[in-house]
């Protein structure tokens, strides 16, 4: 009798990692046949090093870093494919009190727009670069993040020059709360519940969030070494149905309970079920009081949540090209494209019939509404997925789009 497939995979302590973290725990992989053992890191840098040498044979990643793995932008690294996305959405901004009182003298208002939160920032810094005073300092959790090129995207479309105006700097997410206690750092991008921790300290504020800078976007990913998974397809593939057995039960509001407190368990997140519901329910407590309820907050399955779009991967594409972090070619526009695998994604949820997307990529930005699309098995809902700032992105256009988008 054989004994499985043994899978071993790191993740960061952040709640997104809950669809990975549920299929271990809540019995989905070994449902499937999968022995899954789950290795908690304290740094991106740990998970991207960690892959590379073999400690994993997958892991809860960043959108972008296997791009970056593949485009050679990390010293250590082995080439890594994304079969499965683990959910839409859950990031914030959030600034010091000090910084929220700044803004808030220029017009911000806690209504987590990303227009007047942005045109509030920009008076501030030009209010401080007249005083002679140091620029403001604004943490992500690693260069090749959703958490960078959408801090910039933000900062850029609102008129402020992210390269210069202000400092960007690298915190790993567990300390992002405790660097804005100390006064290392004015503000930060990271997913929850590390805004929520901080707004539960009186620390900071959150100024606005992913799903109102770009509505249904991609964020963290299971990031697969590429020669593991060609030598183990059944494997992959079983887990990938686990996962997505996970992913509908973790969006299911009967099951969020239950869900943080698995996630509050030692070895997990170890904060309380309270500062988990923000990210479960869209709930926002943004501080000094003020709470905000925000539609599609963090959505770990509905509106095709874990399916690797091409387009999604294309898009990190151009804001690395932006940003100075790869040159655009034909050669690395080809490794983005090839990084995200719908194929892998398809064949092995294919005999569950469930809901599978008939297209790889879609134009990003051009749905206002939630969208019944074409898909094979049962319907499908997209969208609304609206850049803040009216831009769309089609995938087919990449060199126009690329043009025209400011570098600052």
């Amino acid at each position: 009798m054989s004994m499985g497939h043994q899978i071993t995979a790191g993740f960061m302590p952040l709640f997104d990692s809950a669809v990975l973290v549920a299929a271990g725990e809540m019995g989905f992989a070994a449902r499937e046949g999968v022995e899954l053992t789950l290795h908690r890191e304290t740094s991106w840098a740990n998970i991207r090093d960690r892959i590379a040498i073999g400690h994993f044979h997958l892991a809860h990643m960043l959108g972008p870093m296997p791009l970056a793995c593949n485009l050679g932008l990390t010293p250590l690294a082995s080439e890594t494919i994304v079969p499965f996305s683990l959910g839409l959405g859950g990031n914030c901004i959030t600034v010091s009190n000090a910084i929220w009182a700044g803004m808030t003298a220029h017009g911000a208002e806690p209504d987590l727009d990303p227009a007047r939160a942005g045109a509030a920032l920009g008076a501030l810094i030009g209010e401080r670069a007249a005083a002679g005073r140091e620029p403001l300092r604004f943490a992500v959790v690693h260069p090749h993040s959703g958490h960078n090129y959408e801090l910039r995207y933000w900062l850029a479309a609102c008129g402020i020059d992210p390269s210069r105006q202000i400092e960007i700097v690298i915190v790993p997410p567990p300390f992002m709360a405790d660097a804005l206690a100390a006064g290392r750092i004015d503000g930060f991008c990271v997913g929850e519940p590390w805004n929520s921790t901080a707004v539960a300290a009186g620390t900071g504020r959150i100024v606005t969030v992913k799903a109102r800078l770009w509505r249904n976007s991609p964020e963290k990913v299971i990031g697969v070494r590429k020669a593991w998974a060609e030598e183990n397809p059944d494997a992959l593939s079983a887990l990938l149905r686990a996962l997505h057995h996970s992913a509908r039960w973790c969006q299911d509001p009967a099951n969020h309970g239950e869900l943080a407190a698995v996630m509050a368990q030692a070895g997990f997140l170890e904060l309380p079920s309270k500062i988990q519901m923000p990210i479960l329910t869209g709930h926002l407590k943004l501080g000094g009081g003020a709470e905000l309820a925000v539609d599609d907050f963090f959505l770990t399955f509905d509106k095709a949540a874990n399916f690797p779009w091409k387009s999604h991967a294309l898009w990190f594409y151009t804001q690395m090209v932006r940003w100075g972090h790869v040159a655009h070619s034909p050669e690395n526009l080809a490794i983005a494209r090839d990084c995200y695998r719908p194929d892998l994604y398809r064949s092995a949820l294919k005999p569950l019939g469930v809901a599978l997307p008939g297209a790889n990529s879609k134009v990003e930005g051009a749905l206002a509404k939630a969208t019944a699309v074409g898909a094979t098995g049962a319907g499908l809902m997209l969208g609304p997925d609206g850049f803040f700032d009216g831009q769309i992105f089609d995938p087919d256009k990449i060199d126009a789009y690329i043009a025209g988008q400011k570098a600052g």
